[in-house]
């Protein structure tokens, strides 16, 4: 049975991380774009718990890895999840949800 990342040391995440990104890269030559997906995600996740979640807090405003078009809202934390909603540039909800999810590891820096 498999562990949970959250029971994982650094050094046993970093170790995960270099494992799947050298999996991900061989998926990517093969032409295995759902492989290629998968590995990318658990990449994310991996990462997600190497970070202080503490580092980040409701009412903050952060870019989103990947999606330069829009930021992240953060309402509230739970665990590696930052919950809330993602932004256009002029602060205006884009999304019909009530509330998204991210991983830590999917928020640049601070918008100010």
């Amino acid at each position: 049975m498999e562990r949970r990342y959250s029971e994982y040391t650094y050094e046993e995440l970093r170790q995960e991380v270099a494992k799947l990104t050298e999996k991900a890269r061989k998926a990517e030559q093969m032409g295995m774009v759902n492989e290629y997906a998968v590995y990318e995600r658990k990449i994310i996740m991996a990462k997600s718990y190497m970070m202080n979640p503490g580092d980040y807090g409701a009412g903050e405003t952060y870019e989103i890895e990947g999606d330069p078009a829009h930021t992240f809202y953060i309402q509230y934390m739970n665990g590696v999840f930052a919950w809330g909603y993602r932004q256009n540039q002029q602060h205006e909800k884009v999304t019909e949800a009530k509330e998204e999810a991210l991983p830590i590891s999917m928020l640049g820096q601070q918008v100010k």
